[in-house]
């Protein structure tokens, strides 16, 4: 098995001991950026893994207007690599890699990745949450041919056609509202009789001419063989079933924890969250859990950064020998 040196190249097993980082950070979205510039900043010899881009999920978003310090909004692309270039003009490090296994017991934590082991004395844990599915049949199957998570990255496929959105909350109204502006008809299915989203998204979604509300539904059938010509929708108060057409379905009900990594070493709340309270600490001395995948009332940019910065400070006193 290859282990990687301090200097981030391949060394042999027998090197696994040349260097140990004080912190591995597995995610790059808010709060694992946030972790990697407090610990660049304190002096500390820290590391960071992200397998896609810079901002993690944020980085989908067309456009981000609840971030404070700018007043006509960003987009979280943008976003995204103003934090990675912040941290990294503090000295912190990023690897675009994946991590594939976690062995977090012990004073020294290990981290697997396609192309070796890092060693750590802290980890902390930003993996975020990813999409939920629908749970339909052949969902994955279609997924990339008319099934689709992102309006902001996949919308443009059908510029003056028809897409359907399912989901009520804020993600699901923005998704649609975006949608509204390229496409010539969008179907929001929700499941219930009224949006959950706030007002700043339901106002202008309720004015737009070109958008068709479908309520009490759900998805029961994605129809189409090779891609998507429209789903089956069940009434759930009457029980009614119809078709209707679509060229796209777009799924916005919510996310799931991406915290695949941690099972089996880390408790987890019946929904997978890791559970960790606001100083960021998790059951395993060391390891820490910072964002969208621990357990917490609130799930935003904001409280990911506030959960990184928390996760470094707590971090500093684990290795001080304070706690």
């Amino acid at each position: 098995m290859t282990v990687w040196n301090g200097a981030g190249g391949a060394g042999s097993a027998g090197a696994a001991q040349d260097h140990v980082y004080d912190m591995i950070i597995v995610g790059g979205g808010p709060g694992g950026y946030a972790a990697a510039l407090y610990a660049a900043r304190a002096g500390l010899d820290a590391i960071l893994l992200e397998r896609l881009a810079a901002g993690g999920q944020m980085a989908l978003t067309a456009r981000v207007d609840n971030y404070p310090g700018f007043d006509e909004g960003i987009d979280g692309y943008d976003l995204g690599e103003k934090m990675r270039r912040g941290a990294e003009r503090f000295g912190a490090k990023t690897r675009m890699e994946e991590a594939k296994s976690l062995a977090l017991a012990g004073p020294v934590k290990r981290v697997e990745t396609g192309s070796g082991v890092l060693l750590g004395k802290t980890v902390v844990l930003a993996t975020g949450a990813v999409p939920r599915e629908l749970g339909a049949a052949r969902e994955a199957e279609l997924t990339g041919h008319g099934v689709h998570y992102c309006a902001a990255c996949d919308g443009m496929f059908y510029r003056g056609k028809t897409a359907a959105v399912v989901g009520g909350g804020n993600s699901a109204a923005e998704e649609a509202l975006f949608l509204s502006r390229i496409c010539r008809r969008v179907i929001l299915i929700h499941r219930r009789d009224a949006l959950r989203a706030e007002e700043v998204y339901r106002a202008p979604l309720l004015k737009a001419e070109n958008v068709e509300l479908c309520w009490n539904s759900v998805v029961t059938q994605l129809l189409g063989e090779n891609s998507l010509r429209g789903v089956r929708l069940r009434d759930v108060k009457t029980g009614e079933e119809r078709e209707i057409a679509c060229d796209g379905v777009f799924v916005s009900i919510g996310r799931k924890p991406a915290s695949g990594l941690a099972a089996g070493q880390l408790r987890l709340d019946p929904a997978g969250y890791i559970l960790a309270d606001e100083s960021t600490r998790t059951d395993i001395p060391g390891v820490f859990a910072a964002g969208d995948v621990r357990v917490k009332a609130l799930r935003q940019i904001v409280t990911a950064l506030a959960d990184g910065a928390a996760a470094v400070y707590h971090a500093e006193q684990y290795l001080a020998g304070k706690v």
